[in-house]
């Protein structure tokens, strides 16, 4: 596999992180973007000035707008597309991939109709016969702290130990570090939830409360997203790992998190619309929030945080009186 060419769905910044993360080992890498101007901006500016400005991109990688062309002879591809536009676009480059070829996902998100995660999504796209093997990539990553060249462990997983491993061996450089995992729906669920507790610990920071109260919500967030990762089949371990417990501290930390963004602004009194046109790109989270409180209420897990942000965000409730509601509710176990 290290010999061929590997294909890149989506050139936002994460998606130019990891396509120039595997280019800059000397792997060819087809870059796919969904607008013509995007792909000429990019190959004649030689970076992606528009999502990841500074980190120029390796001779050995291509940009292209044709599908067909970006994942022809490519063994491995990797999607990372917007969670509302996943569907849509995988299933246009399915009839071009090959037999035995590893899709993997990078995106964090739940599809709002089918409460889908993207590898659901794939699998329910792919013909029975199609022999493809999915796969995705999870873990604590700014796109620009990786295309800067710093220090990151993630974890990918898939359905058997082989693929995971091929994966991994794609992926893993002297500064990016890759486990292997077969908990692809715990990898998932970790990678998607969690940008929902970022919101809300923005909102925490955003109403000027204090490290305290960031630390609990994020130790009671991961509670909730293990509860539900836990009843649909994942492994608990899996929440305390990279994909879990890592990414869960990344994004309600750090400051380049664009959910965290959204809460804390939320938090300081503008509305999301004002907020969303203000940023330009996509926060996952807001998405994810509606289809997590469904996918929640149809397994009938109780997931409090969550509960309160989709009020926050789809029924206009006040950040302070969210707050509230989560310390007043009844008194239990911690365990419980």
């Amino acid at each position: 596999m290290a010999e061929q060419h590997i294909a890149v769905i989506g050139a936002g910044s994460w998606g130019t992180a990891l396509a120039k993360l595997v280019s800059d080992k000397g792997l060819p890498v087809n870059l796919w973007a969904h607008r013509r101007e995007h792909v000429e901006a990019i190959g004649r500016d030689r970076e992606n000035k528009q999502y990841l400005s500074g980190y120029p991109l390796a001779d050995c990688l291509t940009v292209t707008h044709d599908l067909a062309a970006a994942v022809r002879g490519c063994p491995l591809v990797l999607m990372v597309v917007p969670s509302h536009g996943y569907r849509e676009v995988f299933s246009s480059l399915v009839p071009h991939l090959d037999t035995g070829t590893i899709v993997v996902s990078a995106t964090k998100g739940i599809e709002n109709e089918t409460l889908m995660t993207m590898t659901q999504v794939m699998a329910d796209v792919l013909p029975q016969v199609s022999g493809c093997h999915l796969g995705v990539l999870s873990g604590p990553s700014f796109a620009k702290e990786v295309a800067a060249g710093l220090p990151t462990a993630v974890t990918v997983a898939a359905h058997t130990k082989k693929v995971a491993q091929q994966i991994q061996e794609v992926f893993s450089t002297d500064r990016f570090r890759v486990y292997a995992s077969i908990d692809v729906i715990g990898m998932e669920l970790g990678g998607a939830l969690k940008n929902i507790i970022a919101i809300a610990a923005g909102v925490c920071d955003g109403l000027g409360y204090g490290t305290n109260t960031r630390a609990g919500l994020i130790t009671r967030g991961l509670a909730e997203i293990t509860r539900l990762g836990v009843k649909m089949g994942a492994n608990p371990l899996t929440f305390s790992g990279l994909g879990g417990l890592g990414d869960l501290v990344l994004t309600c930390t750090g400051d380049l998190s664009r959910n965290r963004h959204v809460g804390l602004e939320l938090g300081k009194g503008k509305t999301l619309k004002e907020i969303l046109a203000a940023m330009g790109m996509v926060a996952e989270g807001v998405k994810t929030t509606k289809s997590s409180y469904n996918l929640a209420r149809r397994e009938g897990v109780e997931m409090p945080i969550l509960e309160q942000i989709y009020q926050v965000i789809y029924e206009d409730k006040p950040c302070k009186a969210a707050v509230q509601a989560l310390l007043s509710r009844d008194l239990k176990g911690e365990l419980e």
